[in-house]
């Protein structure tokens, strides 16, 4: 059995990430979704992102009108040990946009809130930005090569979460930002792939993208005032939840560093496609102990 086959046919993770996507219908607006119970402190946000999109999509038909954009607001840190309910109002049914906002509900509280936008596919002018000249994932360190070198740095919470097996793999181009090494601009450009074969239909992927969105984006913000994601305060307190980056590290110190980040990733094909946008704006109180603002947009 070759190495791709074997990674499309033994993908638990993948299997446990649809499962999670699959929300139960409980009337015509009302989905419920659940939370692995792996020990998370609180729910990661691109479940919530993911799940909130395929409540959505189930009041929409996807097959002529997929989504194409989302704004979204976390508002508080979701609860793994209680399932979250999805609320959706049809905002609108247009000719060719279909309005949708989501707001998802835990212990009698918005936690999250999401507007979208479904579009019925049609010719039009199309251009996009080029993608950068970086080297091919096939070239770069494999996910056993990068946890032999990360983990080590990594709180014990947090590596056992990177020691289980994953539904994303990421490879990193510029790994050594996570070994220490000063990234000056901020920018970074990490591959991605679910680790298994994905269901045909495009709504999954898309909804499993959205997922992955909220993963690695606000390194770039982080290591603007730290000198590198793995000494950012922000993963002492927030180490056993993998929500924010995959780096997390020990500081004994609060160093200065900004107050407000903005993050920006567009996201292309290997064959250099443009296939989705995504931004990410986190507030972060001077002294950060998990909370403050988010807000995400996806295109």
């Amino acid at each position: 059995m070759g190495a791709e086959t074997k990674r499309f046919a033994m993908s638990s993770a993948v299997q446990d990430l649809l499962a999670i996507l699959d929300l139960e219908r409980l009337e015509l607006n009302l989905f419920r979704g659940r939370s692995p119970q792996v020990g998370w402190q609180r729910v990661f946000g691109g479940q919530v992102i993911g799940q909130a999109l395929v409540a959505a999509c189930r009041t929409v038909d996807v097959v002529g009108r997929p989504p194409h954009s989302l704004h979204a607001y976390f508002l508080l840190p979701g609860d793994p040990k209680v399932p979250i309910i999805y609320e959706v109002d049809r905002i609108r049914d247009g000719k060719s946009f279909t309005t949708r906002r989501v707001v998802a509900i835990q212990h009698g509280q918005a936690i999250y809130t999401m507007a979208v936008s479904f579009h019925r596919d049609e010719p039009g002018m199309s251009h996009q930005a080029k993608m950068p000249e970086v080297t091919k994932p096939e070239d770069l360190p494999n996910e056993a090569h990068i946890k032999e070198r990360v983990l080590p740095l990594m709180p014990d919470p947090v590596r056992r979460y990177y020691e289980r097996e994953r539904p994303i793999e990421w490879r990193p181009v510029e790994l050594d930002r996570y070994l220490g090494k000063k990234i000056e601009d901020g920018r970074f450009h990490v591959w991605i792939r679910a680790t298994a074969r994905l269901p045909d239909e495009p709504a999954i992927h898309q909804c499993v993208l959205a997922y992955a969105s909220d993963m690695l984006l606000l390194d770039s913000a982080l290591t603007t005032g730290c000198s590198t994601p793995t000494t950012a305060p922000i993963f002492r307190d927030r180490a056993a939840s993998p929500a924010v980056s995959s780096s997390p590290a020990t500081v004994r110190w609060w160093p200065p560093w900004p107050r407000r980040g903005c993050c920006a990733s567009a996201r292309c094909s290997a064959k250099g496609q443009s296939e989705a946008r995504a931004e990410k704006l986190r507030s972060f109180p001077p002294r950060f102990r998990g909370g403050g603002d988010e807000r995400n947009e996806l295109n």
